[in-house]
C-alpha cells in the first residue's frame, strides 16, 4: 500500500522513515502501542507519573487508597488498550467512560495544570522520537482538558 504520509526524523544521527497513515487512513506497520515499545513503555510512563501523583499536593488526595498500584495498572490497562495493545482494560472493567469515571472528583483548572504538569514530565522520561511523543502528547493533553468539571480551585 503506498504511504499517504511519510516524514523523515532524525534522533540520535539516525534518520528513519515514519509512515503514519496509508491512502485509507490506517495505521501503517503496526499500532502505535507496538511502534512505541508496548506493555514496557507504558509501564514506565504511568510508573513515572504516579510517583510524581504520590507528593502532589492537589492530586493525591484524589486517590483515596494509599497505595496508587491499583490506579497505575488500571490507567495503564486503559493506555495499552486506547493505543492497539491487549484489550484487557475492557474485558475487566468494561468501556472506559473516563467522564464518566472522573465525575466524583473536583477536577478544576489546578487539578488539570497539575496532572498535565506530571504527566509531561512522566512522558519526557520515555525519550520517543519526536513524531511518536508529540501523538501520545497530543492526546494525553486533550484527555486532561476533556476532564475538566469545574472552573472552580
Amino acid at each position: 500500500m503506498a504511504s499517504n504520509s511519510q516524514v523523515s526524523g532524525e534522533q540520535a544521527g539516525n534518520t528513519q522513515t515514519v509512515r503514519l497513515t496509508n491512502q485509507s487512513g490506517e495505521r501503517v506497520g503496526g499500532s502505535f502501542y507496538d511502534t512505541v515499545g508496548g506493555k514496557e513503555t507504558f509501564r514506565k510512563l504511568v510508573a513515572e507519573f504516579y510517583k510524581l501523583v504520590e507528593t502532589d499536593e492537589l492530586l493525591r488526595p484524589m486517590y483515596p487508597e494509599g497505595d496508587l498500584t491499583e490506579a497505575a495498572e488500571r490507567l495503564q490497562l486503559f493506555l495499552e488498550q486506547y493505543w492497539g495493545g491487549p484489550t484487557t482494560y475492557q474485558e475487566l472493567r468494561g468501556h472506559p467512560r473516563l467522564r464518566m469515571r472522573h465525575a466524583a472528583f473536583k477536577i478544576g483548572p489546578k487539578a488539570r495544570d497539575n496532572w498535565i504538569r506530571n504527566m509531561r514530565a512522566a512522558q519526557d522520561t520515555l525519550n520517543l522520537p519526536p513524531l511518536l511523543d508529540a501523538e501520545l502528547w497530543a492526546y494525553l493533553e486533550r484527555a486532561a482538558h476533556s476532564l475538566l468539571n469545574t472552573f472552580e480551585d
